[in-house]
């Protein structure tokens, strides 16, 4: 009888032992925490979003252990649905997606600057709203666009006159519907479209290229 009762003391002390490592293990910061991720941006424009979301983790974290010690809820897995236990989840899920609002700017901006971006290029890519595909499509044609006003001619295009200029030009009224020949050279056909482009956009009519007309080619 004495051996039974010690048997049954010793497995009534393990039990116990066990749900008490469980509940450790449970909430213990290192298994509940939530942690800093390690692709984040910490050089990102703007620092206010950097310690925004270090002070949103800590707050997180506080609040867990809080619920838990203080309350005996455990807002990560909540094991009924009385009022206080909803109430302190809520909190919870509220805390975390602030968490997680700053977390997917900070991951996004590491994830471009990999590929290149600059602290402005991140910002001007988040001000767009454009998926980065279309950044970058945008961006080439924003360089395109820079060079051609750039190389614009100050002097009127001559008949005859050959360059990489006149060749671009001539590509972009082939992409307004004009069928002329790429070539480069500055001939009657091309000056032809380029008086019929003038007229239908509303343009002073000369046949040649002034950065109002290069504009409206470009758009």
């Amino acid at each position: 009888m004495k051996k039974l009762l010690i048997a049954i003391i010793v497995i009534i002390i393990s039990i116990f032992a066990y749900n008490q490592y469980k509940t450790y293990q449970r909430f213990n910061p290192e298994n509940t925490n939530y942690n800093v991720s390690q692709m984040i941006d910490i050089d990102y424009y703007d620092q206010e979003v950097v310690f925004g979301y270090h002070d949103a983790i800590q707050s997180l974290n506080a609040y867990i252990t809080m619920q838990w010690s203080a309350n005996g809820i455990d807002v990560i897995s909540p094991e009924n649905e009385e009022a206080e236990t909803v109430l302190a989840v809520d909190s919870y899920a509220n805390k975390r997606a602030k968490v997680k609002f700053y977390e997917v700017k900070l991951e996004q901006s590491k994830r471009l600057k990999d590929k290149g971006f600059s602290n402005k290029g991140v910002q001007l890519f988040e001000n767009t709203g454009l998926t980065e595909e279309a950044y970058n499509k945008q961006l080439e044609a924003d360089k395109f666009r820079d060079r051609l006003l750039s190389e614009l001619p100050r002097a009127y295009l001559r008949s005859g006159e050959k360059s990489a200029f006149i060749y671009e030009v001539q590509k972009l009224l082939v992409k307004k519907g004009y069928d002329i020949p790429l070539d480069g050279v500055y001939k009657s056909i091309t000056e032809k479209a380029i008086l019929d482009f003038e007229t239908k956009a509303n343009l002073f009519v000369d046949g040649n290229i002034d950065q109002l007309t290069l504009e409206a080619l470009l758009d």
